[in-house]
């Protein structure tokens, strides 16, 4: 059979993991779609499989100036880097822009003059030094739950380092993916252990209130084994999902 790529496959999966249908899983449907939720959750949170690195690009309007800030999506979980709009060594285009000047005085060519691409490649990296120490990266506040990117400095006063009206602000983060589009995320083998573990915790917590509880031929209920067993099941794969599997804060350091 397929591995799961859907919530509800996903459900029917673990169903099966615990004994259905042979064994009837006394768990609501609600409970179930609240386990998948809470295990997708945890996922996002700490799993380096759930989240990407990419670069967005967004069009400043009034509404962001007057606002002081960016609204971003909800996938958006970290804001690494927000890039400068124009540099003022490299990024103007008139007649006092460094690179202007040197393509007018052939300072690039590099068969007269100076010999070889290193030559070139060493000023570059010059005028991008002194770009970074006398302007910087403009500075950022972002915090997921606001969904607001907020930038430090005036947003309408002359200086070109600023950002303006119809400027393009490209900034660095990190995204979650979201399962409806990426369904390959319900096959995790850790979504499906944990989603499973959740489940048998809810349906030991829902068999406890029988507890003690003697039914026809001796049997009785233990709702409390299936709730321990469950739990210890949950700290065993965190403790693995945060060793093994959570993404590397090196870029929140510093």
């Amino acid at each position: 059979m397929a591995g799961p790529t859907s919530r509800d496959t996903l459900i029917d999966y673990c169903l099966r993991r615990l004994g259905a249908p042979v064994i009837d899983i006394n768990v609501d449907l609600d409970q179930l779609e609240d386990k998948v939720d809470d295990a997708l959750q945890v996922y996002q949170e700490y799993h380096s499989d759930a989240t990407l690195k990419t670069y967005r690009t967004h069009q400043v309007t009034q509404d962001d100036i007057d606002n002081d800030y960016i609204s971003l999506g909800s996938d958006v979980l970290y804001v690494t880097r927000l890039f400068p709009p124009v540099s003022t060594f490299t990024g103007t285009r008139n007649f006092f822009d460094v690179r202007y000047q040197m393509m007018l005085n052939d300072a690039t060519n590099l068969y007269s003059i100076m010999g070889n691409i290193a030559v070139y490649d060493q000023l570059m990296q010059y005028l991008n030094l002194l770009d970074m120490k006398l302007n910087g990266e403009p500075l950022v506040q972002f915090n997921r739950h606001q969904h607001k990117l907020h930038i430090f400095g005036d947003f309408n006063d002359n200086n070109t380092s600023n950002f303006k009206v119809g400027d393009y602000a490209v900034y660095e983060c990190y995204v979650v993916l979201d399962p409806a589009s990426h369904t390959g995320i319900y096959n995790d083998m850790f979504i499906k252990d944990y989603t499973t573990a959740l489940i048998k915790q809810q349906w030991g917590a829902n068999m406890m209130k029988f507890e003690g509880v003697q039914l026809p031929g001796g049997v009785m209920f233990n709702g409390r084994q299936y709730y321990d067993d469950a739990t210890a099941d949950l700290t065993e794969l965190r403790e693995r999902l945060r060793l093994e599997q959570e993404m590397p804060i090196d870029f929140l350091v510093g």
